[in-house]
Formats: structure tokens, sequence, C-alpha cells
């Protein structure tokens, strides 16, 4: 049975970039051998309802639903076998990115780490299995992506092994999976919504200023 729980402030946010195989052939970029990971900061954590702050100078904006892994303990150095003892469950997030900026620069960093460029939300799911859930993203109501966790390239109990032999993974800490096909771009006064199967809506609005 589901039970679903308040989401905390994580201490990181550990990303996945070109995890899902439709995302890969839209890009028509070949699959990755390994995960490809980066870091945002906790500060870039919002809520759902919360307001996304579009940057100035920022040119472009995009969204990306992801499926969110929430720690439970402590993970260090552990295998797949063990990874399940250290998932809590799952969310939604936005990976917002400012995607100017991410292909001007070297690396990912300043594109993924303004404050409010991570919508995490509305709860944590607990005792779902993650295999084979649809995945969504409207904006203004319009459906912009559209997958199945099924679809991913490394699974979250891989995920969590992988990056926990990297850093270790504190209680509360969040695991963005990667996004699907059908990232594109927001502007002010949109609104963006993530579904995902099991575990509810993360509802965002942009604005132009911080509140």
């Amino acid at each position: 049975m589901t039970k679903f729980l308040t989401i905390g402030l994580p201490s990181k946010i550990i990303a996945v970039g070109l995890n899902y195989t439709d995302h890969a052939k839209e890009l028509n970029m070949k699959l990755p051998k390994e995960p490809l990971i980066f870091m945002k900061p906790s500060t870039s954590v919002i809520r759902h309802l919360e307001k996304i702050v579009y940057p100035k100078g920022v040119k472009r904006l995009d969204y990306e639903a992801e499926l969110a892994i929430v720690i439970k303990k402590e993970a260090h150095n552990i295998t797949v076998e063990k990874a399940a003892e250290h998932i809590l469950g799952y969310t939604c997030l936005n990976d917002v990115t400012a995607r100017d900026l991410q292909k001007k620069d070297s690396q990912w960093t300043r594109s993924k780490s303004f404050d409010t460029f991570c919508p995490v939300g509305p709860h944590v799911a607990v005792g779902i299995d993650s295999a084979n859930l649809k995945i969504e993203l409207f904006l203004n109501k319009e459906l912009k992506q559209s997958s199945n966790t099924k679809n991913l390239i490394f699974g979250p109990k891989y995920l969590v092994s992988f990056i926990s032999k990297i850093c270790t993974l504190l209680s509360g800490d969040i695991i963005a999976t990667g996004t699907p096909s059908g990232v594109g771009p927001m502007k002010i006064g949109d609104e963006v919504e993530v579904m995902i199967e099991g575990i509810g809506s993360l509802k965002n609005s942009v604005t132009g200023e911080r509140t």
C-alpha cells in the first residue's frame, strides 16, 4: 500500500543526464555506457505551487519532467542488491534548465543551479514500484512530454549504487533520474505540471520576479 510523506530539504540533488531511450533517440545520441551525473544545490529546491523565477539575462528556460528518488538512510559504497534498503520513495521533479547557458558553458552547473530551478513534490510516495510508471508534462495544460519509466536506461537501484560509490548519500537526498523526450521552453506566465502515475501532480508557474 502506498503512503505519502512530506518532502524535507535535501543536502544535495544528484541528477542524471540522457537516461531515457526515447530522449537519446530524439537527440540522435548513442546510449551512455554509464550514468552521466551532475548536481543541483539545495537552494534550487521549491515546492508544489511555488514560483519558478525566470532569471534576467537567460534567453531560454526549459522544463524537464523527472522521476526523483528520495533517500531513506545513509548510503556509501553499496551494491545494487542493497539499494532498495536505502530508498524511501519517489516524487516528481522538474529539472529546470537555462538551455542557452548549458550550451554556452563547458559544464552544466550554472544552467541548472539558479534558485527555484528544482521544483519537487507534491510528496514522497512510499511503497510504489517505479518500474512501469507513466510520466507526463503539461505546459499550460498542453501535453509536451509523455513516456514511461520502463524506458529508463539506468534504473533507480543501479543509480543509487553507482552514486553511492562517488559520494555518500544522506537521508532526504534526492536523485533525479533523467527526463524523457519532448523537452522545451517556458516563458513568464506559463504553468507547468509534472504528472507521474501513482505519485501525483507537481504544479508550478513561471514568474519574472522573486516573491
